[in-house]
């Protein structure tokens, strides 16, 4: 759950990841989304500015030096909107390396915080391998959250507690800013961390709850690699399944492999094999593969696609292409047109 050195630009299913989280925060009535900038912030910025959801309106702020999560959310609060300094408003805190969170799962985090009357909340997830992970503390009088003990500091019978932290959690405005100033930096690397912020809450005697999250991986940051390979794993299935539902016909859904800004209309087929990158556009009847690469490429109504390599192409309703063509930049196939085998063309 946890993410020392979030990566918000890695790319999964064809799009920044920083991206898939704003989708979530899409879903909700959220009055406004501040990012927190630090490391390449300008190309955080112009990406996010390209293509956030529509009527998302974001606030950047910088971090000028990486002085931990509690000082990001500490200098993210001076980007919100003043009447957010009412103590009825509540903050939303996500990291940039969760892009597998639902929209539901963060509705329900809101709604649990809210209808608890807590100072704050924060997602939890039961493992049953816990290690490795930071530990929820309850209480053992009413259950509410006493404190958030970090990993290398667990010890006695915190190490039997299966719940962990994740880091998404919800705040109510109030209480935020006065939290924050009483945290101290850690350790030798002076760092400002966040999870101490939940024992300082209810040390002053405020209600602090946790919300368990039902499935563990919409919780999960990438941190390498292997993470991110396995958060790209859980998106494809997403992906396949939501059209699959919406009328597209998968021979092999694991070995189709969809990008989130392909668009697939009605009765598609896609058969093994097929590779859809970029803003690809399947229309209504159209078969594609096996063994298909079509990137940004358009296919027409009807039209017929197999063994193809496509790149920026316009492929007409009822044509067929293939086997074995490369369709390069800008190249065009009209309707009804035939493609030949081994054929290649160009702009």
């Amino acid at each position: 759950m946890r993410s020392s050195r979030p990566k918000p630009l890695h790319r999964l299913c064809g799009r920044p990841m920083i991206l898939h989280v704003l989708d979530a925060l899409a879903g909700l009535p959220v009055s406004k989304v501040v990012v927190v900038v630090g490391h390449r912030g300008e190309w955080v910025t112009k990406t996010l500015v390209d293509h956030a959801p529509a009527g998302v309106g974001i606030e950047f702020v910088e971090q000028p030096s990486q002085r931990g999560t509690a000082d990001a959310l500490g200098v993210g609060l001076t980007g919100l909107p003043e009447y957010l300094a009412d103590a009825e408003g509540d903050v939303v805190v996500l990291p940039g390396d969760t892009p597998l969170m639902r929209p539901a799962t963060l509705a329900a985090l809101v709604r649990h915080h809210r209808e608890s009357e807590a100072a704050a909340t924060i997602l939890t997830a039961r493992l049953d391998d816990p290690s490795g992970y930071d530990r929820v503390v309850r209480s053992e009088r009413d259950g509410s959250v006493v404190r958030v003990v970090e990993d290398a500091e667990v010890g006695g019978p915190e190490r039997d507690i299966d719940e962990v932290a994740t880091t998404i959690h919800c705040f109510r405005h109030g209480v935020l800013a006065p939290a924050l100033r009483r945290l101290r930096p850690l350790g030798l690397t002076g760092e400002h961390s966040l999870t101490g912020i939940y024992a300082v809450l209810h040390d002053v005697g405020y209600r602090v709850e946790s919300l368990v999250v039902a499935d563990p991986m919409e919780a999960a940051g990438v941190n390498d690699r292997a993470q991110l390979a396995i958060a790209e794993a859980e998106l494809r299935d997403r992906i396949n399944e939501r059209w699959m539902r919406r009328g597209v016909t998968m021979w092999d859904p694991e070995r189709t492999y969809v990008d989130a800004s392909t668009v697939l209309e009605p009765d598609v087929v896609l058969l093994p094999g097929v590779l859809l990158q970029g803003e690809c556009v399947v229309r209504a009847g159209a078969e594609v593969g096996p063994e298909c690469r079509l990137v940004d490429t358009t296919v027409g109504e009807r039209a017929s696609v197999r063994y193809t390599m496509a790149d920026r192409a316009d492929i007409g309703s009822d044509a067929t292409v293939g086997p074995y063509v490369v369709l390069g930049p800008g190249s065009s196939v009209g309707s009804g047109e035939i493609v030949e085998a081994f054929a290649r063309r160009g702009p």
